[in-house]
This record gives C-alpha cells, sequence and structure tokens, in this order.
C-alpha cells in the first residue's frame, strides 16, 4: 500500500469540567442530537454520543478532575472546531438570545466569507464560518 486512503473524519472527542452544562449547550443550544449517553462508573465519568443532521460528529466526555484549558485559541492542540451555517448575522443573533457572547464579524482574506467565534462551556473556540 503507497498510502493511506482516510474517507472522512469520524469524530471529535471534547472533555468537558460540567457535564450537564455541557450536554446542554452541545444538544439544545447548538442542536446536536443524542445518539447514546454512557455512564462509565469504572473511570467515574460519562460519555454522550452526537449526532449533526444525521451524522455521528462529537463524543463528550467528563472525566473527574480535567485539567482546564491554558490559553485560548493558540494552545498545542485542538485550536478550534468549525461549523458552517447559511448567514453569521443570524447565528449571533440566535446566540445573543441565549445570552452566549460572539466576537465581532471577521472576514476570511482568502475567501471574502464572513466568520465568528464563540466558547463552549469550557471555553474551546467554535467558529460559525458562512456559507
Amino acid at each position: 500500500m503507497s498510502h493511506l486512503k482516510i474517507n472522512r473524519i469520524h469524530h471529535i472527542a471534547i472533555i468537558c469540567s460540567d457535564f450537564e452544562v455541557s450536554k446542554y449547550f452541545y444538544t439544545k443550544v447548538l442542536g446536536f442530537e443524542i445518539i447514546r449517553e454512557t455512564l462509565r462508573e469504572e473511570r467515574g465519568s460519562y460519555k454522550l454520543d452526537l449526532s449533526l443532521n444525521g451524522v455521528y460528529a462529537l463524543e463528550l466526555f467528563s472525566f473527574p478532575s480535567p485539567p482546564v484549558r491554558i490559553t485560548r485559541p493558540e494552545a498545542t492542540g485542538l485550536r478550534h472546531l468549525a461549523f458552517e451555517v447559511d448567514n453569521v448575522l443570524d447565528a449571533i443573533k440566535y446566540f445573543s438570545s441565549h445570552n452566549i457572547a460572539a466576537e465581532p464579524i471577521r472576514i476570511d482574506e482568502m475567501t471574502g466569507k464572513k466568520f465568528t467565534f464563540i466558547a463552549d462551556p469550557d471555553q474551546l473556540p467554535i467558529e460559525f464560518y458562512e456559507r
């Protein structure tokens, strides 16, 4: 075999500090659907499998006393999640109605498209990029 064939991104895993708060954010605010919720008693943690538009997308984990994110957004590791939306201004208005602050709209220098960022309950940056 001359190269590895990757078909698609299978999922993204996120560790949260407060499972119920993050569960609410990802399901009620962002609209992900719950596939399965599992209590892993031996680890003292929960695992929540989430889908977006019927496609498995996120795993939300809770662990006892996880370390906090060191810096934002330029820490080593995952920088941010990005989701496509039809209209960034509508997304900002939606987040405002949920008392979630969005950064000012930016313009991608390469594409001319609008985008903004919010933060999840653990300050993970989440980008919303206009189609």
